[in-house]
């Protein structure tokens, strides 16, 4: 298993779908290999638009190409197309109900020296809440090429996908299905539940191997879809293991676990506990340490996870 960035994933479910389906256009903001574009642009220059540092721009040529019966694919760092985009997204966009794929890049604190400006923590928050809007969070390489793939085949509206930019293990197997509103469970367990998404994913089941070795079973759910959320997935871990913790690279308020504890709390109401950032800024840093200053690594989940079931117990 070879680590590999989630931008590359994106670039290449973004080629992938332009060979399938001769409608998709691209569309870049000045970034395009930053954020995985140039796989399209390269393979498809005819059908690929640069248009600057003009992110609301680029999304009202978005909502234009899509009126006319184009798929555009819009992509650059996650603050600029998540929130920078923001009016543009909602009036334009999801107002009209229309089929545009919005890639998040850079999302998270563990694209590191770039900072707090350019770490993109609030936007499954903010994307949420726009009706109309599908928000998919994979959780390495090959999952975000098949989310972009399930975004054209599977959703008639608006999707943001949402990935990173450091290279990350690379665990999916190609022939995993992918279904838009789905999460997958990839450890089995009955003391609790740890649901992720994104890079966490990985840390979750990491930290499930070393509880499990302590005696404490833990099932890994990986919910890489925000939304729509997979509300039976989670209500039968409630019921079925009694306490969940939540583990997100973005803020705690109105994320992964603001939005899991309002199906908790609607069906089956347990214990939960949280790990993501918690109301504060990002920082400049090397990607390695910024994951554990912000408790979360494998170790540090599986620190909180056995206090939990200590506590529940």
């Amino acid at each position: 298993m070879a680590d590999k960035a989630t931008k590359t994933g994106f670039g290449e479910g973004v080629r992938d779908i332009g060979k399938r389906d001769p409608r998709v256009i691209g569309i870049g903001a000045d970034i395009t290999s930053s954020v995985g574009m140039n796989l399209f642009a390269d393979a498809f220059p005819d059908r690929f638009i640069s248009l600057g540092i003009a992110e609301q721009n680029c999304v009202g040529v978005a909502a234009g190409l899509a009126l006319v019966g184009k798929l555009p694919v819009f992509a650059t760092y996650g603050v600029f197309s998540a929130m920078r985009t923001t009016d543009q997204l909602r009036v334009s966009v999801c107002y009209n109900n229309l089929h545009v794929i919005i890639g998040g890049a850079h999302a998270g604190i563990s694209v590191g020296p770039d900072g707090a400006t350019h770490q993109a923590l609030e936007d499954m928050a903010v994307m949420r809440v726009l009706p109309n809007m599908t928000v998919l969070s994979p959780c390495d390489a090959t999952q975000t090429r098949l989310a972009v793939i399930a975004a054209a085949e599977q959703v008639s509206g608006p999707v943001y996908v949402r990935f990173g930019r450091e290279p990350v293990p690379d665990f999916t197997d190609e022939k995993l299905e992918f279904t838009v509103g789905k999460g997958q469970v990839f450890h089995e367990g009955s003391d609790l539940t740890i649901i992720a998404t994104g890079h966490l994913t990985w840390e979750a089941l990491q930290a499930s191997y070393m509880l499990e070795k302590e005696g404490i079973s833990t099932r890994v759910i990986n919910l890489h879809t925000i939304k729509p959320i997979d509300e039976e997935i989670i209500v039968r871990a409630a019921r079925e293991t009694g306490a969940i913790l939540t583990a997100e690279e973005h803020q705690v308020a109105g994320g992964l676990g603001s939005a899991v504890a309002e199906v908790v709390v609607k069906h089956h109401p347990v214990p939960m506990v949280f790990t993501g950032v918690d109301d504060r800024f990002g920082e400049s840093g090397k990607p390695e340490e910024l994951m554990e200053k912000f408790g979360m690594k494998a170790r540090q989940i599986a620190d909180k996870a056995r206090k939990f079931v200590e506590k529940k117990g």
